[in-house]
């Protein structure tokens, strides 16, 4: 008796774990997501740091993407040697175009916008992201749009509104929370207005925000560009390092010329000093390229390009602490209510996303299968 009754112990908690298995394997790529949001902002705010010691963020993205060549590309002949499919020439020309756009450009102006304003409004437009994403998905036929169903509508109206989130957090900057201005009463009605040296400098702060937030803009299309892109590849193409491993090497060979030119007077932004600098360009070598990309192709493969862009509203709360910590940023007004109104729309845009896979799935295997001789993303095209 007692034996038996082990043995349907025993057979419940093997049935137990082969029930939650099942379950922690479906986390996964949630977990993976979270990971990586957090990489990303602790990424944002070391590059800050080390733009802020006057380091060119050109030979930043050089010398990080560089690093992470040098550990995907050896990594994903060594592992994939056996399974993963031939190279065509069309095939390295579409790995061309993804680190173009999903390297060069989106890279170089997020820290170029960062660097004229800051980690947190980083973070705040990274929710353009989704938004684009829908847009994109929607033009190539990869997300169905119906005006005449209630999901749909939702989504558009939570796309534009999470458009109009982001033009708030770059248009209105507004009083630092916290803080208000305090005015002592024997200062003259001549000293309360400010000279012309101080209304220039905050002319020129605003306009450097303005210019970080359309620079950001433009990262956040690039990024969305980029995942529709790699899900494409991913369906006739099925190696996630391998594309990662050399669509890095193409954004680091194109990055080069990009630096060379635009630091062609100064040899000295080359020079890498061992402080925060070398600390910024292996974290971001190690764990903001060579792990990162990893994971989100591996994501998209997963779940879908939809699927990694609804995880960056995470980044908001992360870049403000990180940023108040470490470079005494101050939240203002703008950034907060543009967040909110950009986070409303947003899971607008998710929640009917989620109504609509209760009916199918829109993941990468969903996808028509393109040919490896046809151009990237001409399957999804309108005819």
């Amino acid at each position: 008796m007692r034996h038996s009754r082990k043995g349907r112990e025993t057979e419940r908690e093997r049935e137990r774990e082969m029930s939650l298995k099942p379950h922690l394997v479906e986390l996964l790529p949630f977990a993976a997501m979270v990971m990586v949001e957090s990489l990303d902002v602790g990424l944002t705010t070391l590059s800050k740091a080390a733009m802020s010691k006057g380091m060119s963020h050109f030979v930043f993205v050089v010398y990080s993407n560089a690093i992470a060549t040098l550990i995907l590309l050896p990594s994903a002949f060594l592992f994939n040697r056996t399974k993963r499919p031939p190279l065509t020439f069309s095939l390295l020309c579409k790995f061309f175009l993804l680190g173009l756009v999903g390297i060069t450009v989106m890279q170089n102006c997020v820290f170029t916008g960062i660097n004229y304003s800051s980690p947190t409004l980083g973070s705040a437009m990274s929710n353009l992201v989704p938004a684009f994403t829908f847009l994109l998905a929607a033009i190539f036929r990869m997300e169905k749009v119906d005006f005449r169903s209630s999901r749909s509508r939702v989504k558009i109206m939570g796309t534009l509104v999470s458009i109009s989130g982001a033009l708030v957090v770059t248009l209105y900057k507004g009083p630092p929370i916290g803080s208000l201005p305090v005015q002592s009463p024997s200062v003259s009605s001549e000293d309360s207005f400010p000279s012309q040296s101080s209304l220039f400098n905050m002319l020129a702060t605003e306009s450097n925000w303005i210019l970080g937030g359309l620079f950001l803009a433009i990262a956040c299309l690039s990024l969305a560009i980029c995942n529709i892109s790699q899900a494409a590849i991913l369906k006739g193409y099925p190696s996630e390092l391998t594309t990662v491993a050399f669509y890095c090497l193409f954004g680091t060979i194109q990055c080069t010329a990009l630096s060379l030119f635009a630091e062609r007077n100064n040899l000295n932004a080359w020079k890498l000093n061992p402080d925060i600098e070398l600390i910024s360009v292996i974290y971001s070598a190690v764990l903001g390229s060579a792990v990162t990309f990893s994971v989100q192709i591996w994501c998209i493969r997963k779940k879908g390009p939809v699927f990694v862009a609804m995880f960056k509203p995470m980044g908001i709360a992360i870049a403000a602490l990180l940023g108040a910590i470490f470079l005494g940023d101050t939240l203002h007004v703008g950034s907060v209510i543009g967040a909110i109104v950009i986070v409303v729309g947003f899971y607008g845009v998710i929640w009917a996303q989620s109504k609509e896979e209760e009916k199918g799935s829109h993941g990468v295997d969903q996808l028509p299968s393109p040919s490896c001789n046809t151009p990237l993303l001409q399957t999804h095209a309108v005819a």
